[in-house]
């Protein structure tokens, strides 16, 4: 049993202890892979497409200037990548922290209508709370407490985007998607090329030829520069902001993000430190709030890729290689933003979609195998319908109707499950 399992499990220690021995440089040269290091560029590649058009589709609602998002990019991708480099090596476990898309959308919308110095202050007292919440013990308490094939159904809903996505990719642009599902699914069957080149990192190539063959690359010039350069703003505190921001960014980053990236790990074999990641996102909150970042969180999607293939004590390696390379990116944002939104909407969303599959195939086998079916199917029905309430998105919903409706409808498995542990 792992330090971070039995802190869980006894309660004794509010901060889960961090790996022992120490992580050496000789035991990550020995840990890392070529699997390993394609799972992390895996993750790099998604980051820096989808997530940040959200992001560069908020800074235009809000009239940001190239400086303040470039800042912003900088902020998510260096500072996120230090962090994801520093828990990685310390628990030995992928523990990747990178930044709430959902919170990104409501800042989009907020952005119509409240300054951005404003935004920052929103920023800097949801950081305060998330570390809080942290250092109160309350997020670990309740992450062991939610039944966790209502959660892993909630993930699913969450995940299944990707697989549509990838099939709509085939029916629109069958000249990119095709090769790439194809070069997939021969490594994926043939185990003596899959052992020389992962099946994903395939299907990288194979787009990347793709698109390199029908002409379709088209970077657009313009004068936002290569080094990405920190913007600092002061922030400014008004009720309106906060009133309409706080809560909503704090629960995208607890129980939507960080509950995806615990039930992701969890899924995979992984003990993460709730309590300190928790801690972590809250500081490392107010330092993206300074350059004008949104919240930090253990993010779902970018974890799951990291722990999509290979062998469970090495996939550390993975996030380290995607936190290394989040720094590089994030250091070259302008140059790299030009580069990723000029491939085709078929290519990530193929890429996006063949990495995810695994992850959403035990999403399902986690949330529909055992117990509590009923409020799993309710879960991932309501996240996957997308609505939103109070600036806060589907997935959280989905949430508490899955155990809503799992307490009310099936009070005998909620009697049989485990109880979590309490604090002696």
């Amino acid at each position: 049993m792992t330090a971070v399992d039995e802190d869980t499990r006894t309660g004794t220690n509010l901060f889960e202890r961090a790996a022992r021995p120490r992580t050496t440089l000789r035991r990550f040269r020995r840990d890392i892979g070529p699997a390993y290091a394609a799972n992390g560029l895996l993750g790099l590649i998604f980051s820096c497409t989808g997530p940040v058009a959200v992001i560069l589709a908020a800074g235009a609602a809000g009239g940001l200037t190239p400086s303040q998002l470039a800042s912003w990019i900088f902020g998510v991708f260096v500072l996120n990548g230090i962090l994801t480099i520093a828990m990685s090596l310390a628990y030995r476990q992928p523990l990747g922290f990178f930044w709430t898309i959902p919170g990104t959308v409501v800042v989009g919308e907020s952005l119509t209508h409240l300054s951005w110095p404003e935004v920052i202050g929103a920023y800097v007292v949801t950081s305060a709370l998330i570390l809080l919440l942290g250092l109160s013990g309350l997020v670990r308490r309740a992450m062991s407490a939610l039944p966790m094939p209502i959660v892993m159904a909630m993930v699913a809903g969450v995940f299944l985007k990707f697989g549509v996505d990838l099939v709509h990719a085939l029916g629109t642009d069958v000249v990119i998607a095709a090769p790439m599902v194809v070069v997939f699914l021969v490594l994926g069957a043939v185990p003596a090329l899959g052992r020389r080149l992962p099946p994903i990192l395939g299907a990288l190539l194979a787009g990347m030829v793709a698109v390199a063959v029908s002409g379709r690359f088209h970077p657009v010039s313009d004068d936002a520069g290569v080094l990405a350069s920190p913007v600092l703003t002061a922030p400014v505190f008004s009720w309106p902001a906060l009133l309409e921001l706080v809560v909503p960014l704090a629960v995208t980053v607890l129980v939507v993000q960080n509950g995806q990236g615990v039930a992701v790990l969890r899924g995979a074999g992984h003990h993460p430190p709730i309590t300190v990641a928790t801690v972590a996102c809250g500081v490392w909150s107010f330092l993206a709030a300074a350059v004008g970042a949104v919240s930090t969180c253990l993010t779902g999607p970018t974890n799951a890729l990291l722990v999509s293939s290979g062998e469970r004590d090495r996939q550390y390696t993975a996030a380290v290689t995607c936190g290394t390379l989040a720094v590089v990116f994030g250091s070259f944002a302008p140059l790299f933003v030009r580069w990723m939104t000029a491939a085709p909407v078929a290519f990530v969303a193929t890429l996006g979609g063949l990495a995810m599959l695994r992850a959403l195939q035990g999403a399902f086998v986690a949330g529909f195998g055992h117990t509590h079916t009923m409020g799993a199917l309710v879960a991932f029905v309501v996240t996957t319908s997308n609505v939103t309430f109070w600036n806060i998105g589907a997935a959280f919903w989905g949430l508490v109707a899955g155990v809503v409706v799992s307490w009310l409808l099936e009070r005998e498995n909620w009697r049989s499950s485990p109880l979590p542990q309490r604090s002696r």
